[in-house]
This record gives C-alpha cells, structure tokens and sequence, in this order.
C-alpha cells in the first residue's frame, strides 16, 4: 500500500527531472530520456488501468516484454529499466510507495559506466575557490568538507542533525535510504569546518520552527534543499575551472575511490557508504583498475614516444 495517492503525476514528473540533475548528477541529455522512458511506463500502465504506486514486479515484468515484443534492443532496453528504477528510487524517496518493485527486474547485462571522480587537487581547488567573505562562505567550506571527508548523499547532508554528529569520539550518524542509520567516521578537519560555521553563521541565525537539529541551513533559517547543494558545487567547480560532468555525488565516488586507493577494505567502503550489497560498491575496484591502467599508458617506459 502505498504511502500516499499521486493526485498530480505530471508533478511528481517534474520533480523526478529535478532529482535527476541534482541527486543523481545526470546530464540534461540522460535525464530527458528518462523522463520519456517514465512516460513509455506510464502510458502502459494507464492503457492497463494500474496505477504508478500499485504496480507490482510481475506488471513490470510484463511492461519489459512488450519492449521486447516491439523490437526495442538491449541497450534501449536497459536504459529504459534504469529509469524505472529511478523513478521509483525516487518515488520511495518521497514516500508515495513504501517498497520498490523494481528491485529485481532484470536488465540485460552491458557493460559498466565508470563515474566521474575528483582529484584531491581538483577538490582542494574547490574549497579554495568559496568566497570566504560571503555570509554563506564558511558554510560552503562546511559542505564540501562533510560530502567528500564522509561520502554522504546529498539527501544525507541535507537531514544531517547537530544530535548525530559526535566529535569527541569523530563520528556522524547518517540517516541513509529506507531510514537506515549507518555510523560514518568523519575527519578533524570537517569538524573543525563545521566548529567554524556553527560559531560564525549558525549560532546567529533565526531558525525556522522544525529546523532546529538540522546542520546545514539556508540564508532564511530553513533546511537547506538538495537544489541549493547542487547549484554550490556546480559553481565552485567553474569557479575552480574543473570541467568535468560533476554534481554533489562525484563528491561521493571521489571519497570512495580515494579511500580504495589508500588501501582501505572493500567492506568498510560499503558500510561507510551504506551500500545494501557488496555488487554496487565494486564499481570502485573497476576505476581504481581503469585509473591503473590509465597510469601505466601515460608513465611506462615501453608506452613512451621515442
């Protein structure tokens, strides 16, 4: 049963396309043919009288045969699956069903797209690149410094709590998907970045009601939106003349292949992520072997031009 009724879908469509630019980091290409793979959905569904949230795996199943029936090819096919999946990714997200029925549909097997990741110079240059004299400057720094030292979502920064963040002991507790709680260590720097910004900009701020335990907040006292941290990185990235594809979640892939390539166990880059399954986080083995490979053309001695 789902949590509440879509009384508008055209709406939460919308929205869905913000979600996609801004939580998932996809280009205005990418998230424009999800959309349309979300209407080839929802057309079906309406000729079939199902409604979005009631749908269940086995329709879906029945919904990817058609595809095929139709002569669509694999590679189309997958991508119309993935966005399915988001779709009711997000659809969870904001609570208007209470499980996802896409969890195992299958897509053909393609291969895998490496993320975009961030080098500690690019992300140096980042932080260097905030307007410290800006009210929301320090604030800024915060931001940055919490996404990459902790790997959070951004659906995780925006819902970080001042009760759930423990410096003595160098810890945060994130609420991550399906309102999990994972425990992330967080590092002296971020601490003292958040130290900075609750003492300059948050102390002095008229927080709006119901906003009180939230860390991070806007100029008007209320939480800040995951737009608004979309929007941050993306101009401290022009402004740092990075020009790489990168949202809020590269921050992400970039604290996890650097923790990889520090040595770190597999495992413990799951639990710090919150990955359900060990599957989703070896996609980081895949850019550490790709950055390898990359490092061997460029410098080995047999690969040099004479």
């Amino acid at each position: 049963m789902a949590t509440h009724e879509i009384r508008d879908l055209s709406e939460v469509k919308s929205r869905f396309a913000v979600y996609l630019r801004v939580e998932k980091g996809l280009s205005a290409n990418t998230a424009t043919s999800y959309a349309a793979d979300v209407d080839k959905l929802t057309h079906y569904l309406s000729s079939a009288d199902i409604a979005v949230e009631q749908v269940t795996a086995a329709q879906l199943d029945t919904f990817v045969c058609t595809l095929q029936d139709v002569g669509i090819g694999a590679r189309s096919q997958a991508r119309i699956i993935s966005g399915i999946k988001s779709f009711y990714r997000f659809l969870r997200l904001e609570g208007y069903v209470d499980h996802n029925p896409t969890r195992l549909l299958a897509s053909p097997r393609l291969g895998r797209h490496l993320p975009e990741v961030l080098t500690l110079d690019e992300i140096d240059r980042m932080i260097a690149a905030i307007d410290m004299s800006a009210p929301e400057g320090q604030r800024n720094r915060a931001i940055i410094e919490v996404l990459y030292g902790c790997g959070l979502r951004v659906s995780e920064l925006v819902n970080l709590q001042l009760s759930n963040i423990f410096v003595d002991e160098q810890y945060v507790v994130v609420l991550g998907k399906g309102d999990k709680q994972r425990v992330v260590p967080i590092s002296a720097v971020a601490l003292k970045e958040i130290a900075a910004y609750l003492e300059q900009t948050r102390s002095h701020q008229v927080t709006k009601r119901g906003c009180e335990n939230i860390l991070f907040l806007n100029r008007r006292g209320g939480q800040l939106s995951r737009v608004m941290v979309f929007y941050i990185v993306k101009q401290l990235c022009e402004l740092a003349g990075v020009r790489k594809v990168v949202s809020p979640h590269t921050l992400r892939h970039s604290f996890a292949t650097h923790l990889l390539e520090g040595g770190a166990n597999l495992r413990a880059i799951q639990q710090m992520l919150g990955h359900e399954s060990i599957t989703t986080t070896e996609i980081y083995v895949h850019i550490d072997r790709s950055r390898l490979r990359e490092e061997i053309l460029r410098h080995h001695p047999r690969n040099s031009h004479a």
